[in-house]
C-alpha cells in the first residue's frame, strides 16, 4: 500500500483535520482516507462505522459510569490469604 507525505500543511487545515479526526472517533490517517475517498467518489457505498452497530448490545460508557464501576469491583482485586490456606 502506499503512503503520501503533504509538506507545508496550513495550520488551519491541519486543525480542522484533527477536528474531524476527533469527532468521527477516527485516527487522524482513517479521517484523511476517508475524506479523501469522499472527494475522489471512490469511496464505498453505504461505508458504515461497525463499532456503532454494537453499541447497544455492547454497552458505552461514560468516564464517569466506568470510573464508578471501578470502584464498586475494587474489592475483588484483593485476594484474602486465608482463602488459599
Amino acid at each position: 500500500m502506499k503512503s503520501i507525505t503533504i509538506h507545508d500543511m496550513d495550520s488551519v487545515l491541519a486543525a480542522r483535520l484533527q477536528r474531524q479526526a476527533r469527532e468521527s472517533g477516527l485516527s487522524l490517517n482513517k479521517a484523511i482516507k476517508k475524506l479523501l475517498a469522499a472527494a475522489l467518489g471512490v469511496a464505498p457505498a453505504g461505508a458504515i462505522d461497525r463499532r456503532r452497530d454494537f453499541e447497544g448490545l455492547c454497552g458505552v460508557w461514560s468516564k464517569q459510569e466506568a470510573k464508578a464501576f471501578q470502584k464498586a469491583v475494587r474489592e475483588f482485586e484483593r485476594v484474602d490469604s486465608e482463602d488459599w490456606a
